[in-house]
């Protein structure tokens, strides 16, 4: 397998997972990439390895440029073993000189490796010379874990940027302006929702901090997706609008259903909603998925969370829809309301108004419940619940 030119001194010597389809409860159907990079300079950096499985790959990459037992140093930009998990094996075939994590980068690769795993602390802001050229090493810690760090390549101006800035998106293609389907942007949006999303203050704070010190990179390279160098301010400029928040009048309509009556109940919501003019995504849990909810709500002013009673709980998918989203959904200003069936005790549908609660969304109206099949009097509560919904929105995004 051959390595790819990014600059005159950079090669990507990753590897493509086309397999992939779920990484920790999010929903990869468009596979990923697991990017590593080579800088030829006098002494020779990769930055980052890849997944455990895909070693071979990678090695074989780099050796389509250079003898790996060339490599000086090593980088590790985050510890998550989808970046790391390579590294012991690299370690002990390319006996480089020095690896480098950031302070709490040593801490949990020790902690994933052994103490006796030898690796040095880069400083924050500190700056290494590697020959002709040098690295600053900058943390991003809490993008996505304490140990992130970003990684410049001062004299090239190219950023390696651990997780940030990109997406789940298996392709031979490496480079933005060589994709034409805009498939992507849908996966970049899914991405930011279900890794960065919690973090989306810290994300804020973080482009403020490097657009102070003067970074605009020429080429941005990510360890998952493509690599940003026609347009790299296009990725940027969608951060800057997902950690605002910035929402569309949107609401979704998430829910599941046993016998058909809360999927009647959730369909005159999504219509009264519609009615004013809001734009509604319907999404029942037997056939979506926890992150495509998560990803339709970065950009939504409001939730609508719907469940059928089974043996006195909440139905088993929203529960677990629920309990991903609290994980994730950390914001405020959203609007919401809850509906549901059942047979004969009403009771367990009151902790949709508490899940709703706990995320900081504000309630529209309280829970509408039908007993059995909504009758024509029910679906039309619910079909106010949706303009209730839907007029609220409009007063909050002008």
């Amino acid at each position: 397998m051959q390595a790819i030119k990014v600059s005159d001194k950079v090669y990507w010597v990753g590897a493509i997972d086309w397999n992939i389809r779920d990484f920790h409860g999010y929903s990869t159907n468009k596979g990923s990439t697991y990017n590593a990079f080579l800088i030829l300079d006098k002494h020779v950096t990769l930055i980052d390895t890849v997944k455990k499985e895909f070693y071979p790959e990678m090695l074989s990459r780099i050796s389509s440029v250079i003898n790996p037992s060339d490599i000086d140093i090593i980088i590790s930009n985050h510890s998550e073993m989808d970046h790391s998990g390579s590294l012991p094996r690299a370690i002990k075939e390319f006996k480089p000189s020095h690896v480098y994590a950031s302070v709490m980068g040593v801490q949990n690769l020790k902690a994933h490796f052994g103490q006796d795993f030898n690796i040095e602390v880069a400083a924050n802001n500190s700056v290494l010379p590697i020959g002709e050229d040098s690295l600053t090493f900058i943390e991003s810690r809490m993008l996505h874990w304490p140990d992130s760090m970003v990684t410049l390549l001062n004299g090239e101006n190219i950023l390696f940027c651990n997780d940030i800035f990109g997406m789940h998106y298996a392709s031979t293609q490496r480079f933005d302006d060589e994709v034409k389907d805009e498939a992507w942007v849908y996966e970049a949006k899914k991405y930011y929702a279900n890794i960065i999303m919690p973090y989306s203050k810290v994300v804020g704070s973080f482009l403020a901090s490097v657009e102070k010190k003067g970074i605009s990179p020429k080429i941005i390279c990510p360890d998952h997706g493509f690599l940003w160098r026609g347009n790299p301010g296009r990725i940027i400029g969608m951060y800057k609008d997902f950690c605002s928040f910035k929402t569309k009048r949107k609401a979704v309509v998430v829910y599941d259903t046993m016998w058909h009556s809360t999927e009647k109940m959730a369909s005159y919501i999504t219509d009264g909603i519609a009615s004013t003019g809001v734009e509604v995504k319907e999404m029942p849990m037997h056939s979506s998925h926890r992150s495509d909810v998560t990803t339709e709500l970065l950009d939504s002013a409001a939730i609508v969370l719907g469940s059928p009673v089974l043996n006195q709980e909440i139905f088993p998918s929203i529960a677990d829809v629920s309990t991903y989203m609290k994980g994730l959904l950390k914001r405020e200003g959203m609007v919401g309301a809850a509906f549901g069936s059942y047979g004969w005790s009403d009771g367990t549908l009151n902790r949709l108004e508490e899940i709703l609660q706990s995320m900081k969304i504000e309630l529209v109206a309280p829970t509408v419940k039908s007993k059995f099949v909504p009758t024509k009097e029910k679906l039309q509560e619910c079909f106010d619940l949706g303009v209730a919904v839907g007029k609220k929105v409009i007063e909050r995004v002008k």
